[in-house]
């Protein structure tokens, strides 16, 4: 079942058949990128991280890079249609052939560029990712099955040793129920996916068991069971520093706090959105009322899953 992926041939070739390309169309349903329907920047030029780590924006999710010493693990496959852009990315740092991809979490526009790739790269995604991969219609097409996981972990696997090691942790819930942390060891760099997207509210996918109650503890015990990081890949913002993810945890902490409190005092989740104030630290965070999730922002959100308690 496994061949091997040559970036050179790939590139040179430029071939693919008309079922994948029809595949590939499929691979990012409505609703199933962030916040659906969003609009992405082109693939953007690869960037150096750290190390033998490396970035490409655009389309999607940030694609994260690892150029190890017998191939190259991507992490994150952006929308569809995005493969072939993306191997034009690394061949521009290295020859050598992908020979994994390990998804953050379920949604088309990190998972969408998958099924691009041959079987012989092999697909890590945490257990719960793979459920909901499955159950996402361009997976239950027979063209596109081997863009599914063909390994699934729990709490932690390793993916490649020595110096080229890479961290896997999932801590519970919060964009989703799936939400892999991606740690290149030797680089001291993570991969965040949309667990830490951007700096503002997150998209709370409840209905692939995101939760705005988990979130702020899920992102505390990451940044308290991650050691030795300096550097983060976001899903969809430039590359920043470790205290940023910190920071983030703490954000979705005190929109907690703040939810409890105004939904005992009998306010609305408009009314916690309108009245919401942030520390100083936070001055730069996109909040404003009116954005994700309408009036009431990720309130809304918090507030159901509060009433159910």
């Amino acid at each position: 079942m496994k061949r091997t992926l040559v970036l050179g041939v790939i590139v040179l070739g430029g071939v693919m058949t008309a079922a994948a390309l029809t595949a590939q169309q499929a691979a990012a349903p409505a609703g199933q990128g962030r916040g659906g329907g969003a609009t992405f920047p082109p693939v953007g030029a690869i960037e150096k991280v750290a190390g033998n780590v490396f970035m490409v924006p655009g389309q999607g999710g940030n694609t994260g890079v690892l150029v190890a010493a017998n191939g190259v693990v991507l992490v994150d496959t952006k929308l569809a249609n995005n493969g072939q852009a993306i191997l034009d990315q690394v061949r521009t740092v290295t020859d050598k052939p992908i020979t994994h991809i390990i998804n953050t979490h379920t949604h088309g526009d990190h998972t969408g560029s998958n099924q691009y790739f041959p079987a012989s790269v092999e697909i890590v995604v945490h257990e719960n990712t793979a459920a909901n991969m499955a159950k996402m219609p361009v997976f239950q097409e027979a063209a596109n099955k081997q863009g599914l996981p063909d390994r699934t972990y729990k709490d932690k696997m390793t993916v490649l040793g020595g110096a080229d090691a890479i961290d896997l942790y999932h801590f519970g819930a919060a964009h989703t129920d799936g939400d892999t942390f991606v740690v290149f060891r030797q680089a001291r760099v993570m991969h965040s996916g949309d667990a830490f997207a951007n700096k503002g509210q997150p998209f709370l996918d409840v209905t692939n068991g995101g939760s705005g109650i988990a979130i702020g503890e899920t992102l505390g015990r990451a940044a308290k069971g991650i050691s030795n990081v300096t550097t983060v890949i976001p899903g969809h913002m430039a590359v920043t520093a470790w205290q940023d993810f910190v920071d983030f945890g703490e954000f979705n902490r005190l929109f907690l706090d703040h939810a409890r409190a105004s939904l005992k005092a009998g306010k609305t989740a408009e009314q916690a959105m309108m009245d919401f104030k942030l520390p100083e630290k936070f001055k730069g965070y996109n909040v404003a009322p009116g954005g994700r999730g309408g009036a009431a922002g990720n309130f809304g959100v918090i507030y159901q899953e509060l009433q159910k308690q």
